[in-house]
C-alpha cells in the first residue's frame, strides 16, 4: 500500500459516504519523510471546511508552542499531521462530537507503517494520548502533559492549544515554563538534523 492508495481506500469506504456526500474529504496530511507527526483530535467544522488542519486561533498557538512558521508547519517533510478522526465529528450539547472510535484503529497503523522518518510524536488531547499511551497515561490530561519526560524521545503529550483553554493555562505554568520549552528544543533539534 501506498500513502495515496490508502488517502483513496479511505474516501471509498462506506464509513466515509456522509462526509464525501457534504463534498468533505480526509482532512489529514502526511508524508512518507514527515519528522513529526501531530495527532490531535479531529478538524474542527472551520478547518474541515477550508480543508486544511489547524487553520485557526488552535493553529496560531500550536504554532508558537513549536516556534514554526506556517511554512514550516505545512511542510509534510517536516510535520505530518493525522488526527485520530479525519472529518468533523459534527456538534455535541458542548463542543464538538469526539472522534469515533473505530476511525484510528483502522487508518492509523496503515498510515504509520510507511511513516518510517518519524522522530517525535506530539499527543494533543485526551484522546490521541489515552490511545497511544494506553496504561502509561497518568489520571488526568494535567497530569500526562506534566510527566512528559517519561514519555521521550517518542512521545510528547500537549492539552489542545484552544483560546477555550485558556484557563487550563493560567492554572498550570509550569506547562508553559518548561513543556514548550522542552517541546521548542525537540522540534529544533529535529528539524536542524532534517
Amino acid at each position: 500500500m501506498t500513502l495515496d492508495t490508502i488517502y483513496q481506500a479511505i474516501v471509498a469506504d462506506k464509513d466515509q459516504v456522509e462526509f464525501t456526500n457534504k463534498g468533505w474529504f480526509p482532512l489529514y496530511a502526511v508524508s512518507t519523510s514527515s519528522k513529526i507527526l501531530i495527532i490531535g483530535q479531529a478538524p474542527g467544522i472551520k478547518t474541515q471546511e477550508k480543508n486544511m488542519a489547524w487553520q485557526d486561533l488552535s493553529g496560531n498557538r500550536l504554532r508558537q508552542w513549536l516556534g514554526v512558521n506556517e511554512t514550516t508547519f505545512y511542510d509534510t517533510k517536516l510535520f505530518g499531521q493525522m488526527p485520530m478522526d479525519f472529518y468533523f465529528p459534527g456538534k455535541a450539547k458542548t463542543g464538538d462530537k469526539p472522534p469515533r472510535k473505530h476511525f484510528a484503529p483502522k487508518w492509523h497503523p496503515k498510515i504509520l507503517s510507511l511513516l518510517t522518518d518519524v522522530k517525535l510524536i506530539i499527543l494533543i488531547g485526551n484522546y490521541a494520548q489515552k490511545y497511544y499511551l494506553k496504561e502509561r497515561v497518568q489520571s488526568n490530561l494535567t497530569n500526562t502533559v506534566l510527566a512528559y519526560k517519561s514519555y521521550l524521545p517518542k512521545f510528547i503529550p500537549l492539552p489542545h492549544p484552544s483560546p477555550l483553554n485558556v484557563r487550563w493555562f493560567k492554572q498550570n505554568p509550569r506547562f508553559e515554563d518548561e513543556v514548550i520549552p522542552e517541546l521548542q528544543r525537540l522540534v529544533k533539534d529535529i528539524l536542524e538534523d532534517s
